[in-house]
C-alpha cells in the first residue's frame, strides 16, 4: 500500500477532528484562491479603470457566471459522491467508469454552455436591468469568459474528483500557481496594454486553462486506484444516470439560489450604478464566508461518502457533530471580522465614498444571519455524502420558492428599499435550516436502526 493510500484511509479510520482539519484547510485555501480569480479582476478594474468597470465585472456578469458554475458544480457533486463511495469500497472498475463519464460530461456541457452563453448574454444582462453605462463592458467580459468555459468545468470536475478520494492538497497547489498567474496577467493586460475589461477576462481564461491542464495531468499520473485515460473518456449511460440522480437535485438547488440572486441583482440595479457597484464588492467580501463554510461542506460530504461506502455509519454521526462545531466557531469568528473591518475592506475595491457607505450598510445588515446557513451547509453536505439529495433539495427549494421568491416579487416592489431586498436572505435561511435539522435527525434515526439490525 502506498503512502498516499495510508493517508487517505484516515478518513475512515483516523481521528475525526484532526482529519477534518487536515482535509478542510487545503480546500478552504484553494477555494479562496479560486475566488480570487474574479476578485482580483474586480480590484484591478475598480481601482484603475473605475466604478463602472467594477460593476461590469462584479455585478450582473458575476451573478450570471456564478449561476452557471454553481449549477454545474451541483451536477458534478453527483460524480464526486459516487467516486468517494466507490473509493471507500475500493471498487476500481466503477471508479474508472465514473471518472471518465464525469470528464466526458464536463466537455459536452462546456460546449453547450459556451454557445448558449455567447448568444444569450446581451439578452440576459438587459433582462437583469444592468445599468446602461456598464452594459457594453459586461457583455464583453461575459462573452470572453464563456469562451473559456471548458477550462472552468474541467477544473471544477477534476478537483472535485481529487477531493473525493481524499486529496485536497494538489488542487490547492494548482490554484495558488494559477491565481498568481492571473494577478500578473491582470496587471499586464490593464496597466501595460490598457485592455481594460477585455484584458482581465482574457487573463482569467488563460489562468483557468492552466489550472485545468494541471488537474488533468495529475489525474492521468498521480493515483494508483484512479487514473484518467484520455482514450477512455466517454459516457457510460448507467453511470451517468447514477451521477445525475445525485447531482441534478444539487444542481437544481444551486440554480434556484442563482436565479433568486439574478432577481435580487436586477432589483439592486434598479437603484443605480453606486448600489450595483457596492453589491458587486459585497459579493467579493462575503465570498470569504462562503469559501470557509463551503470547504467544511465538501469535507463532510467526502467523510460521509467514504464512511458510508465502508458502512461506518457511527463515524458519520460523529463527523457531523465535530464538523458542525468547528464550522460554527471558525465561521462565527470570520463574520465578526467582516463586521468590524468592512469599511477598510471596501476601500480595497473602490475609493468612491458613496459606494463604500452603501456597501458597509449592506454587509452589516445581512452578515449576522449567515451563521444560520452553517447548519444548512453541513447537514446537507452530510446527507449528500450518503446519497440522500432529493428531500434536502426539496427543503432548500421550499425556502427559496415559498419564502424568498414571493418576498422579492410581491413585497419588494411595494417597499422599494435596500433593506427590504436584504431581509429575504435570513428569512429563507431560517425556514430552510429548521426543516433540514428535523429531516437530518429523522435520517440519522433510520441509519441507527440499520446499525441495530446488522448487530
Amino acid at each position: 500500500m502506498t503512502k498516499e493510500n495510508v493517508t487517505q484511509n484516515q478518513i475512515t479510520e483516523g481521528v475525526i477532528w484532526r482529519q477534518l482539519l487536515i482535509f478542510f484547510f487545503p480546500i478552504m485555501i484553494g477555494t479562496l484562491f479560486q475566488q480570487l480569480y474574479n476578485t482580483v479582476d474586480a480590484v484591478i478594474v475598480g481601482r484603475f479603470v473605475g466604478k463602472q468597470a467594477l460593476a461590469s465585472v462584479g455585478g450582473s456578469a458575476a451573478v450570471l457566471s456564478n449561476l452557471i458554475i454553481g449549477f454545474f458544480t451541483g451536477l458534478s457533486a453527483g460524480a464526486t459522491v459516487i467516486i468517494s463511495q466507490h473509493y471507500g469500497a475500493r471498487n476500481t472498475r466503477r471508479l474508472h467508469e465514473s471518472l471518465h463519464t464525469a470528464y466526458a460530461f464536463s466537455i459536452i456541457a462546456s460546449i453547450v454552455i459556451a454557445v448558449l452563453g455567447w448568444f444569450l448574454t446581451p439578452w440576459l444582462l438587459t433582462a437583469m436591468k444592468t445599468p446602461a453605462d456598464v452594459l457594453t463592458d459586461s457583455i464583453l467580459y461575459l462573452r470572453i469568459y464563456f469562451l473559456g468555459m471548458i477550462s472552468v468545468l474541467i477544473f471544477n470536475m477534476g478537483s472535485g474528483v481529487m477531493r473525493a478520494i481524499g486529496d485536497s492538497r494538489r488542487p490547492l497547489y494548482y490554484l495558488i500557481v494559477c491565481c498568481l498567474l492571473n494577478i500578473v496577467l491582470d496587471i499586464i493586460m490593464v496597466l501595460v496594454f490598457h485592455l481594460g475589461i477585455a484584458g482581465v477576462a482574457v487573463a482569467t481564461v488563460i489562468s483557468q486553462s492552466v489550472s485545468a491542464i494541471l488537474v488533468t495531468r495529475a489525474l492521468m499520473r498521480s493515483y494508483d486506484l484512479l487514473k484518467l485515460i484520455p482514450a477512455s473518456i466517454r459516457i457510460a449511460p448507467a453511470m451517468l444516470r447514477a451521477e445525475l440522480r445525485i447531482g441534478f437535485p444539487s444542481g437544481l438547488q444551486s440554480c434556484m439560489y442563482g436565479i433568486t440572486n439574478i432577481i435580487i441583482q436586477a432589483a439592486v440595479n434598479g437603484f443605480g450604478t453606486d448600489p450595483a457597484a457596492a453589491w458587486a464588492a459585497y459579493g467579493k467580501l462575503d465570498a470569504i464566508f462562503w469559501t470557509v463554510c463551503g470547504a467544511f461542506g465538501i469535507a463532510i460530504t467526502t467523510f460521509s461518502g467514504q464512511n458510508y461506502g465502508t458502512r461506518r455509519y457511527d463515524r458519520i454521526f460523529r463527523s457531523v457533530r465535530i464538523c458542525l462545531a468547528m464550522s460554527l466557531g471558525i465561521c462565527g469568528t470570520l463574520l465578526v471580522f467582516l463586521m468590524v473591518f468592512c469599511r477598510p475592506l471596501y476601500h480595497i475595491f473602490t475609493t468612491d465614498i458613496n459606494v463604500v457607505k452603501i456597501g458597509v450598510y449592506m454587509l452589516r445588515y445581512i452578515t449576522p444571519s449567515y451563521i444560520v446557513f452553517v447548519f444548512i451547509e453541513i447537514l446537507s453536505g452530510a446527507l449528500r455524502g450518503i446519497g440522500d439529495v432529493l428531500f434536502p433539495t426539496l427543503i432548500t427549494l421550499g425556502g427559496v420558492c415559498f419564502v424568498r421568491l414571493p418576498w422579492i416579487l410581491l413585497v419588494v416592489p411595494r417597499h422599494h428599499e435596500l433593506s427590504t431586498i436584504l431581509v429575504s436572505y435570513p428569512m429563507s435561511w431560517i425556514a430552510t435550516a429548521v426543516l433540514l435539522i428535523i429531516y437530518y435527525f429523522y435520517r440519522r434515526s433510520r441509519l441507527r436502526d440499520r446499525i441495530d439490525t446488522a448487530l
